[in-house]
C-alpha cells in the first residue's frame, strides 16, 4: 500500500472512530444495555467486517435500525437471551450471503434507494437533537447559544477548511479543535463523558447464560430473523450507495457472510448486534477512507478507546459530534431528489416520498418492503396497459390474431377482451410471435381462450411460441398447436 493511501485510511480511521462512540453509547441506551455492549459491538463487528467483508471502505457497527428491533426482548427475557438471539442472527445472516441472495437487492428500484437514503439522512439528523436536551429537558439561555455556537463553528470548519487544505479529513481537525477550545476557555458544555463513562476491560468469551431448548428458540427465533433482515437490508443498500460514490463494485454475498460471523463473534464476547451505518460510512468515505484498513483502525480506536483513553475520549465535547453528524445528514441527502421531482413520473415521485416518510416514522425494512411492493405494482400496471392485439380475416374465411406485448396475472384481463369466441369463424389462429408468457396466470389464460372457443364449436391454433413458452405449455399440459 502506498505511504499516501495508508496516511489516508488511518486518518477517516481516527475520524470515523470518533463518530461511533456517541452513537454506539446511543443506541445502546434506546436498547436498554450497558453502553460498552454497544462499543463491544461496534469494535468486533467494525473491525472484522472491515477485514473479510465485501466492501472496503464501508462502516459497521452498534446501528439503531437492530437495537429498535430488540427493545422488547431486552425488557422481557434480559441480556442474555439478547447475546442469544445475535448468535442465532448471524447464523442466517452467513445462510443469507452463501445462498447467494445478497444480490437480490439488484430488484431495489432507484426511487426506493433515494427515499431509503433521504429518510435515514433525516433521521441522523433528528438523532442529534436528542443532545440538545439534558435531564430530558430543552436546554435554554446561555447552555443553548453556546451548543449552538460550537455546533456551528464545527459545521463551519467541515465545510471551510476542504477548500484551504486536504492534508488532513476536516471532521477530525473539528472534532479535535472545538474539544481543544472548549478544554482551553473551560467552557461549561455536555462533553461525551455526560452520556455515559466508557472504560472498561477487554470482553470475554462466553456463551450466553440461557436455557438452550425448544422454548428458549422460540422466543428467540422472530427477533433474530427480524433482525438479521433488517441488519442485512441496510447493510447492502448501504453498500449500493457505497459503490456510486467510490464508483467501484463491491462483493454483497461475502459481505453478508462477514456481517452474520462478525454478529456472531459480537455475541459471544457480550456485543450488540450489528450492520452498516450510512452516516459513520460516509463519514469515512469523505474524509478519504477508501480500503480495509480504515475500518481496521475506527474498529481498534474504539477498544483503545475503552481500555486506555477513555478519560481524554470523555472530554471531547456533543456539539462537535453533533456538528460532524449534521454534516452527515446534509451531504447524504440527495437534494438532486428534490429537484427532478416534477421531471419523474408521477409514480416514481410517490415512491421517493413514501419511502422517506415511512423510513422516518417507522423503520427501514417496512419502509423499503413497501417502496417496492409501490414499484412493482406501478410496473405491472404499466406493463398490462402496452399488450394490444390486432386481427384480420384470412383468404379461407380463418381469422388471425396477433398479440404484441406480455402476458401475466395484470394483463390476463385484457388478452382475453381482444378475442370475440362468439363471432369469429369456425378457425381462428393467435400468433405469439411478440407476446411473452411470464407466469402461470398467463398459462391460464391461454387455457381460458381455448376452452371457450372449444365451447364455441371452434378451432384456437397457437403459432410462433418462443421456446420458453413451448416448456411453460408443455408443463402445463397443454397443447399448443
Amino acid at each position: 500500500m502506498k505511504p499516501a493511501r495508508l496516511r489516508a485510511d488511518v486518518l477517516a480511521g481516527l475520524t470515523t472512530s470518533f463518530a461511533l462512540v456517541p452513537e454506539c453509547i446511543a443506541f445502546a441506551l434506546v436498547a436498554h444495555l450497558n453502553p460498552l455492549m454497544g462499543l463491544y459491538g461496534a469494535f468486533i463487528i467494525c473491525t472484522l467486517t472491515a477485514l473479510f467483508g465485501g466492501r472496503p471502505g464501508m462502516i459497521s457497527g452498534a446501528a439503531g435500525s437492530m437495537a429498535v428491533v430488540i427493545v422488547a426482548l431486552v425488557v422481557q427475557h434480559g441480556v442474555q437471551y439478547l447475546l442469544a438471539t445475535v448468535l442465532l442472527g448471524g447464523l442466517v445472516m452467513i445462510a443469507f450471503g452463501l445462498l447467494r441472495l445478497g444480490k437480490l437487492v439488484r430488484i431495489v428500484p432507484y426511487p426506493v434507494m433515494l427515499g431509503f437514503v433521504n429518510g435515514l439522512a433525516i433521521i441522523i439528523a433528528l438523532a442529534q437533537l436528542e443532545h440538545f436536551k439534558a435531564d430530558e429537558r430543552w436546554l435554554s439561555g446561555t447552555p443553548l447559544w453556546l451548543m449552538l455556537g460550537l455546533v456551528a463553528l464545527t459545521m463551519a470548519i467541515v465545510h471551510w477548511l476542504p477548500r484551504l487544505s486536504r492534508a488532513v479529513p476536516p471532521a477530525l481537525v473539528a472534532i479535535l479543535g472545538v474539544g481543544l477550545l472548549v478544554y482551553l476557555l473551560g467552557l461549561p458544555t455536555r462533553t461525551l463523558g455526560d452520556m455515559a463513562h466508557i472504560a472498561g476491560g477487554l470482553p470475554r468469551l462466553a456463551l450466553p447464560d440461557i436455557q438452550w431448548n425448544l422454548e428458549t428458540l422460540g422466543i428467540i427465533a422472530p427477533y433474530a430473523f427480524l433482525m438479521a433482515m433488517v441488519g442485512l437490508l441496510e447493510t447492502l443498500l448501504t453498500l449500493n450507495l457505497t459503490d456510486e460514490i467510490t464508483e467501484s463494485r463491491s462483493f454483497p454475498d461475502r459481505e453478508c457472510v462477514a456481517l452474520g460471523a462478525a454478529n456472531i463473534a459480537s455475541g459471544l464476547f457480550g456485543g450488540m448486534g450489528g450492520c452498516a451505518m450510512i452516516g459513520q460510512t460516509v463519514i469515512n468515505l469523505s474524509s478519504g477512507g477508501r480500503g480495509r484498513l480504515s475500518g481496521v483502525v475506527a474498529g481498534t480506536m474504539i477498544l483503545l478507546f475503552v481500555l486506555f483513553l477513555s478519560p481524554l475520549i470523555e472530554r471531547i465535547p456533543l456539539a462537535a459530534l453533533v456538528g460532524v453528524m449534521f454534516v452527515v445528514a446534509q451531504q447524504t441527502f440527495a437534494w438532486g431528489s428534490l429537484r427532478v421531482l416534477h421531471k419523474v413520473p408521477l409514480n416514481d415521485m410517490l415512491v421517493i416520498v413514501a419511502v422517506t416518510i415511512i423510513t422516518v416514522f417507522t423503520d427501514l425494512a417496512i419502509a423499503v418492503l413497501c417502496g417496492i411492493v409501490i414499484a412493482a405494482l406501478n410496473f405491472a400496471w404499466q406493463h398490462s396497459r402496452e399488450l394490444y392485439a390486432d386481427s384480420h380475416e384470412e383468404a379461407d374465411g380463418s381469422k388471425l390474431y396477433r398479440v404484441h406485448g406480455t402476458l401475466f396475472f395484470a394483463s390476463t384481463t385484457s388478452f382475453l377482451s381482444h378475442f370475440d369466441p362468439a363471432g369469429d369463424p369456425a378457425q381462428v389462429t393467435l400468433d405469439c410471435r411478440h407476446l411473452s408468457f411470464v407466469d402461470y396466470s398467463a398459462i391460464a389464460a391461454l387455457k381460458t381462450l381455448r376452452e371457450r372457443y372449444g365451447k364455441a364449436g371452434k378451432h384456437l391454433r397457437v403459432t410462433h411460441l418462443s421456446e420458453r413458452c413451448k416448456q411453460l405449455l408443455k408443463r402445463a399440459g397443454i397443447q399448443h398447436g
